[in-house]
């Protein structure tokens, strides 16, 4: 019987129901109900054990159909011992393995540093000591918000292993910038610009150190290039990597006493966050490195002391010109002078690069990244490498240990960028 008929045979009843009780029944019309009610019963009662019992073998057919044929499956023909127990594997197998989540990111790399305290004529500052002190050295300078850890994974980098061999590395930090550090007092005279870059004096007095090569980011890259401009025979080469050598505009005045404010105030709020993070990675950096930026957040939240930060930052702001012409007084030493692509600093570089000798200075931008130590490591390791064997080092790199830059060794072009 169609469907049709079950609903018109169901809607019947539900007429005499409404019959029934709508209407008064009489004695003489009961009996005809009663009758009518059981013929309906008898004849819909074998309708719905003939659908039950379709529908439970339609059950049964797709569990059929799903239910995996195991003897079938175990004589399927096989081209290798691979495949063969791969078809044999049990289900009890499987559920012995475990997901493994990447661990998180994090910046110190496998290269041990000896952190020692240099006293200078501005407070004690920090300095961890990478690689044998007896062979040549190269002197770092961190950015803002962070400190000589974020050097760690770019100096542990494959291919920069091999080529650190032959020097050691000194990364030096700004006062109250490590990773741990006190409060400075409030009545603390936070040192300028050039009062940092003269400290540096105190760091190669304390280790012997005669030459190096100065490798910076950001405000760092401008303390180097300071120590060099004061002191050029002191300096081999400097690497630096999104320069500013002009003073603060307006905007970035403004921008960065609001900052310091809130550092002051109230700490690692959102609006520093979003500064700091545009000033490392540029405009969108969650789009390009989810991660990246992901760890950058967590370290200035957890791992900075925003009064600290605040006294670094306004040095930053108040800095002078460096006062460099490129037909008058400018850097005497090789300068590589590197930027990103997306970073904030391009045009503080290209100004910077029309300021240096063209004979003895390279500019490069690299491609798709901001943050180049992080985003591109392997470009900034070559280009590295290149820019010092021009200079005679990675080959002389023995020869020139604790002593002046030899006037014997005639440094080649430099790279084209």
């Amino acid at each position: 019987m169609s469907r049709s008929l079950l609903n018109g045979a169901y809607y019947v009843v539900l007429d005499e129901v409404y019959r029934d009780t709508t209407v008064p029944i009489k004695k003489k019309n009961i009996k005809k109900i009663l009758q009518f009610r059981a013929a309906v019963r008898k004849r819909l009662t074998p309708l719905f054990a003939k659908r039950l019992s379709q529908f439970v073998g339609v059950l049964n057919e797709q569990k059929a159909i799903t239910q995996p044929d195991k003897e079938k499956s175990m004589k399927m023909p096989s081209n290798n011992a691979e495949e063969t127990a791969l078809l044999g594997m049990d289900d009890i197998e499987l559920r012995n393995i475990q997901l493994q989540f990447p661990s998180a990111r994090r910046f110190s790399g496998e290269a041990a540093c000896t952190e020692v305290r240099v006293r200078t004529d501005r407070g004690d500052i920090l300095v961890a000591v990478q690689g044998d002190r007896n062979k040549p050295a190269i002197i770092t300078y961190h950015d803002l918000g962070l400190n000589y850890s974020s050097f760690q994974p770019f100096f542990g980098y494959v291919d920069m292993r091999a080529l650190l061999e032959n020097f050691c590395v000194y990364h030096v930090n700004a006062p109250g910038q490590e990773e741990g550090a006190p409060s400075l007092p409030e009545d603390y005279m936070y040192p300028s610009m050039d009062e940092l870059a003269n400290q540096l004096n105190y760091v190669m007095g304390h280790f012997g150190i005669k030459t190096f090569i100065g490798f910076g980011v950001g405000a760092g890259a401008n303390v180097l290039a300071r120590f060099a401009l004061i002191h050029p025979k002191k300096v081999d080469a400097l690497t630096l990597i999104n320069c500013t050598s002009n003073q603060a505009g307006w905007i970035e005045w403004a921008y960065q006493k609001m900052n310091t404010r809130s550092l002051r105030s109230r700490g690692m709020t959102q609006g520093v966050l979003d500064y700091l993070l545009w000033h490392h990675f540029g405009r969108f950096p969650e789009d390009r490195n989810h991660d990246l930026t992901q760890m950058y957040k967590n370290y200035f939240t957890r791992n900075v002391n925003p009064s600290n930060l605040s006294m670094f930052i306004e040095a930053y702001v108040r800095r002078s010109d460096l006062g460099i012409c490129r037909n008058a007084d400018t850097i005497k030493v090789p300068v590589l002078n590197i930027t990103g692509a997306l970073s904030p600093h391009v045009d503080d570089t290209v100004t910077f690069n029309g300021r240096l000798n063209p004979n003895n200075s390279t500019w490069m931008k690299i491609s798709d990244c901001a943050m180049v130590l992080e985003e591109q490591p392997s470009k900034i390791s070559e280009a590295f490498r290149l820019f010092l064997q021009g200079e005679g080092y990675a080959v002389l790199a023995l020869q020139k240990v604790n002593s002046p830059r030899s006037s014997s060794i005639t440094p080649p072009p430099s790279i084209v960028a």
